[in-house]
This record gives structure tokens, C-alpha cells and sequence, in this order.
């Protein structure tokens, strides 16, 4: 049975655990940012404007959905022009390939930093390589289990739809009662996708601390999370609403700045604007990933799995984290340089 979590441990006892290895290696994690999530980065504060300029005769009448980056037809056909739904296939598989590689390589870092081992730019380098694949695989194999969870909700309400029509109940789905029910369903969706990330919080560290790739990482983070969901809730709750408010914020600013129009975008408050937006999605995405890393060995520590490697890894020359050493007496933490 795991011991359960420390009081001390909480969402900014990782973030400035993150923090200190960051710093200690300030240099690495910058040149790892530039190279794998500046792109996508700045991918995501221009792609409205493309958009618009590849896109022109959708712009006065579209809006922006965050939830996709696509810009909707207002018609009344409602229609995806076949530009915006091209670029937006393109804009989506080169955030794919950029994720994984982030991904790898910070994981990596940021392991090699709680150890106090050398963190060497071509070895992150390699790792986002090699890891590139089961990153991948292991990432589809989530997102089918997530596309089954809708799969299985919508065939339940199509399932209750027929059941009342064989009833003899006559049913408009325009109805307040087949609403309110589809809204209750979707509801219920909505918290299992939540505990399923909850869940899977730890999947990307795995694969790419443990090697493993496919279901594996998905059943071992389910396992390692336990008794730890409060603070993995704290690390997507807050990261996600900073993403969220952040991308909000630019596209808002960018459309009174005159994204869009002929000269709008040239304007020096708008590349102001892409400048700052970009780097500060840089660095949330940098301390995302080094947060759900420094959460990982939290979770190996807290189900006595740490002690063995820590032994092995420095003997002697060890000293603990900001724990309560009654209750989590296997957790260590390494001295910066």
C-alpha cells in the first residue's frame, strides 16, 4: 500500500524543485527551448494571423475556436474553407512532431539534473530522438482510448434515444429533457477524460525515464499517480489555465492590432505582441514538462521506489528533500552546483 503524500508536498514544492534545476543548468534548458519549443510556440501566437492572410475571405465573418486554431465559416452552409482546414491539418502535425521532441529531450535534462549527473545538450539531443517514436506511439495509444470514451457516450445515448422510441415515447432532440440528459452524459465524459489525464500525468516522463512505450506507461503512471492526484490536479489546473488565459489574451490583442488586414500584421505592436506571447508559452511549456518530471521521482519516492537508485547513484553523499521524514523516509533530493 502507498504512503500517503507528505503535507509539505504540494504544487509549489514542485514548481521550485523544477525551478532550481532549471537554473542550475539555465544555458541547457534554454538552448533546448529554442530548438524544440520555440516552434511551436511561436506556431501557436501566428497561426491566427496565416490563417486570415491564406484565408482572407473567411476573416469578417469567422471566429476563433482555441479548443482547435481553426477559423469557422458564420454562413449558413457553416462550412471549413479548404484552406483553413489544410493549414490546420499542417499547423497540428508540426505541433505533433515538435511535442514529442520537447518532450525527450527536457525529460531527460531534468533527470540527469535531480541526480546532480552532466547534463550534455548532444545527450538531451539524442534522447528527444530516441524517445521520439514510443512518444508517439505511446500518445496515439491515449488519444484512441480517449476517441472510444466519445465512441462509447455517444452509442449510450443513441442506445437510450431507441429504447424510449420503442417505449412508444415520442422524442424531439430539440427537447429540454433529451438536452438536459445529453448534457448531464457529457458532463460524466468530461470527469472521466479528467481523471483518465489525472491518471496518465506521468505516461511522457515514463517513456522516456523507463523506456517503455504502448499501454505500459499508461497502467505504471496510473499506479505511481496514486495518493498524488491532488498535486497532479494543481500542476494541470494551473498550467492549463495560464496556456489558456495566455492564448486568449494574444488573439484578443492580435485582432485589435489588426490581424488580418493588409498591413496589420507589420506594425511593431504586433510583433511585440507575437515576441512576448511567444516566449512566455516557451517557458510554460518548459516548466510543464519539468514539472510533471520532478512530480515522477515525487511519486517513485513516495511508493518507496527511489531508496535503491539513490543508494546506488551517490552511496553515501546524499541528503533529503523538504520532507516529513516520519512519513516518506525513502526521499532524497541532490544538492545543486
Amino acid at each position: 500500500m502507498a504512503t500517503p503524500p507528505p503535507s509539505s508536498l504540494s504544487l509549489c514544492t514542485v514548481l521550485t524543485e523544477s525551478k532550481h534545476i532549471i537554473n542550475a543548468h539555465s544555458r541547457h534548458f534554454l538552448a533546448l527551448s529554442v530548438l524544440f519549443l520555440l516552434p511551436p510556440s511561436f506556431s501557436f501566437a501566428v497561426f491566427p494571423t496565416l490563417l486570415n492572410l491564406i484565408a482572407p475571405s473567411s476573416t469578417l465573418n469567422s471566429k476563433i475556436l482555441l479548443s482547435t486554431s481553426i477559423f469557422v465559416d458564420q454562413g449558413p452552409s457553416n462550412h471549413f474553407t479548404i484552406n483553413a482546414l489544410v493549414f490546420s491539418l499542417l499547423f497540428s502535425l508540426f505541433v505533433f512532431v515538435f511535442a514529442p521532441l520537447a518532450v525527450g529531450s527536457i525529460t531527460y535534462s531534468v533527470l540527469h539534473g535531480f541526480y546532480g549527473r552532466p547534463v550534455k545538450l548532444l545527450a538531451a539531443i539524442k534522447s528527444a530522438f530516441t524517445s521520439f517514436l514510443p512518444l508517439l506511439v505511446t500518445t496515439i495509444f491515449a488519444q484512441i482510448i480517449v476517441f472510444a470514451m466519445f465512441l462509447i457516450s455517444g452509442f449510450f445515448l443513441f442506445l437510450v434515444f431507441m429504447a424510449i422510441q420503442l417505449l412508444g415515447f415520442q422524442v424531439d432532440i430539440s427537447s429540454p429533457y433529451f438536452i438536459g440528459f445529453s448534457g448531464v452524459v457529457s458532463i460524466v465524459l468530461l470527469l472521466v477524460i479528467v481523471y483518465l489525464q489525472l491518471n496518465w500525468s506521468l505516461v511522457g516522463v515514463l517513456v522516456v525515464a523507463e523506456s517503455s512505450w504502448g499501454l505500459e506507461p499508461l497502467k505504471r503512471s496510473s499506479y505511481l499517480i496514486k495518493g498524488m492526484r491532488g498535486v497532479a490536479l494543481a500542476l494541470l489546473l494551473f498550467f492549463g489555465f495560464l496556456v489558456c488565459i495566455l492564448l486568449i489574451i494574444s488573439s484578443v490583442s492580435g485582432v485589435t492590432l489588426g490581424i488580418g488586414t493588409s498591413n496589420g500584421w507589420k506594425s511593431c505592436a504586433f510583433v511585440i505582441q507575437i515576441v512576448v506571447t511567444t516566449t512566455l508559452l516557451m517557458l510554460l511549456l518548459l516548466y510543464d514538462v519539468a514539472a510533471n518530471t520532478v512530480l515522477y521521482m515525487y511519486c517513485k519516492a513516495v511508493h518507496g521506489e527511489l531508496a535503491l537508485e539513490i543508494v546506488e547513484e551517490f552511496a553515501r553523499e546524499y541528503i533529503s528533500l523538504p520532507f516529513d521524514d516520519e512519513k516518506v523516509p525513502h526521499l532524497v533530493s541532490v544538492a545543486y552546483t
